[in-house]
């Protein structure tokens, strides 16, 4: 019964015969205790009967206490507290060598197993439990992500974090890893042509949304590659840059990650702009942006989260509380702002002050900077 059950399925799928027959002797527990039960029961007993006869043969009756306390130890010693131990901490070591021993007994001793069981199941039956209609044991979400977490010796870090970045991607949507709207880098072709090439010059990216005025009237994104031969040689205009673009494709705020995913690689598109209910954009969202979610951050660049000696944290304002709780094993709500600033805003209700602390959801903070609209730089106190 303390065979793990996820090797055992293991283990049956490599075709081990002692784990083959365990398992089949486990998929009626019912019958496996009652066959154990029965001949456990019918040992003792008769250990106790023999022992009592021994005892008063050799003393006479004032030797059965004696007797039953010697039998008593010897029975909890060998026979439950050593044997029991060894099978909790090794299983594997008796269970498949005795599944080889229950498996014929069962057969034997099948028509009084039966009737046990019978009576037994009606017992629990009143109780409202049906030993038939038990469902095999499952894990869900949260409890695989739990194993997962305690797998450190089992595994390499990066592949426990991939992991556990997929697991989460269910529960994540595409707001949540976003470029927020004020961050977007893009081409506005109501700019002069020398600004626009230089912004090209400049840019660290391979595709760039290009609109009129506002990124809400976005007209399509823009391959670099495409255009950067004639950007270095100023031959670049404005109608080169619209016979280029790849039309703009836009994703609901609120779609999963992992159908996200999905939809990129159906439509064969690295790059969208996500929008809320108004058709209004809020951010944009690539495919690096997915992935990183499952490996870890492409690049190394300058850490949102930076833990001190004494404990610690200083954490810039615009990072997203997702990868704040990923960093620090927090457990900060995620159902409403997606960033720190957006949670510390809304927890006081008002912008705060430089110098302000706040214990935020159980965590001690202090505002370290600040500008007019915007919480920039927080520093976490350690944990008292």
């Amino acid at each position: 019964m303390a065979l793990n059950r996820y090797r055992l399925q293991h283990l049956v799928k490599q075709k081990k015969r002692g784990a083959i027959k365990a398992s089949r002797l486990l998929a009626r527990p019912d019958r496996l205790i009652g066959l154990i039960l029965l001949g456990n029961n019918f040992v003792n007993n008769l250990a106790a009967a023999l022992a009592t006869v021994v005892a008063i043969r050799l003393a006479g009756e004032q030797a059965i206490f004696a007797a039953t306390l010697i039998l008593t130890l010897v029975v909890l010693i060998f026979a439950e507290v050593t044997p029991k131990t060894l099978a909790a901490i090794k299983p594997e070591v008796l269970a498949f060598p005795a599944a080889w021993v229950y498996t014929p007994l069962l057969k034997v001793f099948y028509p009084l197993v039966w009737i046990v069981n019978l009576i037994t199941n009606l017992l629990l039956r009143i109780v409202g439990i049906n030993v038939k209609k038990i469902k095999e044991e499952s894990l869900n979400k949260e409890e695989l992500k739990t194993i997962v977490a305690d797998a450190e010796n089992l595994m390499p870090p990066r592949y426990q974090k991939m992991l556990l970045g997929i697991l989460d991607m269910e529960t994540a949507s595409v707001e949540d890893i976003m470029t927020p709207r004020n961050e977007i880098i893009g081409i506005d072709l109501e700019e002069p042509i020398e600004s626009i090439i230089a912004n090209i010059k400049a840019t660290p990216h391979t595709r760039m949304p290009v609109y009129k005025k506002s990124i809400d009237r976005v007209i399509g994104f823009l391959h670099i590659r495409k255009v950067i031969a004639l950007a270095s040689s100023e031959e670049l205009d404005k109608q080169h840059i619209t016979d280029n673009l790849i039309k703009p494709f836009f994703i609901p705020e609120n779609t999963p990650l992992h159908k996200q995913i999905q939809c990129f690689k159906t439509e064969k598109l690295r790059i969208g702009l996500v929008v809320d209910e108004y058709g209004d954009v809020q951010g944009l969202v690539t495919l690096d942006d997915l992935l990183q979610e499952i490996i870890g951050e492409l690049m190394v660049e300058e850490p949102d989260v930076t833990p001190q000696k004494d404990g610690s944290y200083i954490v810039d304002g615009s990072v997203t509380i997702r990868e704040l709780n990923r960093i620090t094993q927090w457990e900060l709500p995620t159902e409403g702002p997606k960033t720190l600033n957006g949670l510390i805003i809304e927890f006081l209700e008002n912008i705060p002050e430089t110098g302000t602390s706040v214990n935020l959801y159980g965590h001690k903070l202090e505002i370290i900077k600040c500008d007019e609209n915007t919480v920039k730089i927080v520093k976490f106190h350690p944990a008292s």
